[in-house]
């Protein structure tokens, strides 16, 4: 089963895709890490996540060779270093970009994080790599409520088609704020690290909603993410059994009880919070 989301602009993706941190980095761990890439796609998380940071390039040229000959199955997603986003030097980092993934365009470009870079700068930057049909739409990455609405009143801001933000069950702020006024733009929020850091799986509440429901707690973690409207999450997996299992989540539905003990273990917030962010 394959649950989708779309952009304002009616482009339709899955709400489960692949992230690429820290893939290819290790040549012995090469061919794993495209095996699990190319069996996701068949799976249908065709929406796959990477940047020009991850690795030094290393990670978009992997994916690169997992979508030679499928370019037209995937959702491609790339990320601009902050410090590579200015209006004259925007186009050559997208330039090779689409080199090392071997594609003539991304589906979606996105600001990694605030950029010493004015913002006006930066959106006229990724309109000019939409007119030249180098992108066919763009994003950010890692900015607050007061940045995107800041964004909103730049020309061409509204264009803007998603903010990827750390969002995990320990990591909630952003339901808060950011989460209800992304959905009032009909704006989808990109959730990194889904799964969390550190003991978070290791929690008993995680675990006891996973035996309700005879899935591990990385699924329910999962699950708990993508319950959420207009939310895709990027999870990494590096084996095609890690791969599956993510899948997997997709067919879990968490009822009134699992939502209120994982409230309980993990509370969602009532007051504005700074952001989060790896």
């Amino acid at each position: 089963m394959t649950r989708m989301t779309r952009f304002s602009d009616g482009t339709i993706v899955p709400v489960l895709g692949q992230g690429t941190w820290m893939i290819g980095d290790n040549p012995k761990t090469r061919d794993a890490e495209q095996a699990a890439l190319a069996r996701g796609i068949d799976l249908g998380l065709t929406l796959i996540d990477t940047a020009e940071l991850y690795g030094d390039g290393r990670s978009e040229r992997l994916v690169g060779e997992v979508i030679q000959g499928r370019r037209e199955e995937v959702f491609l997603v790339s990320k601009i270093k902050p410090e590579n986003a200015g209006e004259m030097t925007m186009m050559l980092h997208c330039e090779k970009t689409l080199e090392r993934l071997g594609v003539e365009r991304l589906d979606l470009y996105l600001l990694h994080w605030q950029s010493r870079h004015p913002l006006e700068e930066i959106v006229a930057g990724f309109e000019e790599l939409v007119d030249e049909g180098m992108i066919a739409r763009w994003g950010v990455s890692n900015l607050d409520i007061r940045s995107m609405a800041r964004l909103e009143q730049i020309e061409g801001g509204e264009h803007c088609a998603t903010n990827q933000v750390l969002y995990n069950l320990g990591s909630r702020g952003v339901e808060f704020d950011l989460m209800p006024w992304a959905e009032e733009r009909s704006m989808p929020l990109m959730a990194y690290s889904p799964l969390g850091r550190g003991d978070l799986l290791n929690h008993p509440a995680l675990q006891a909603v996973a035996d309700r429901h005879d899935a591990t707690p990385a699924q329910i973690a999962l699950a708990a993410v993508m319950r959420q409207p207009g939310v895709i999450a990027i999870p990494k997996a590096s084996s095609i059994a890690h791969v599956e299992a993510n899948a997997a989540a997709l067919e879990i539905e968490l009822d009134a009880e699992d939502i209120a003990t994982l409230d309980r273990a993990f509370p969602p917030p009532t007051t504005a919070q700074p952001l989060d962010i790896i």
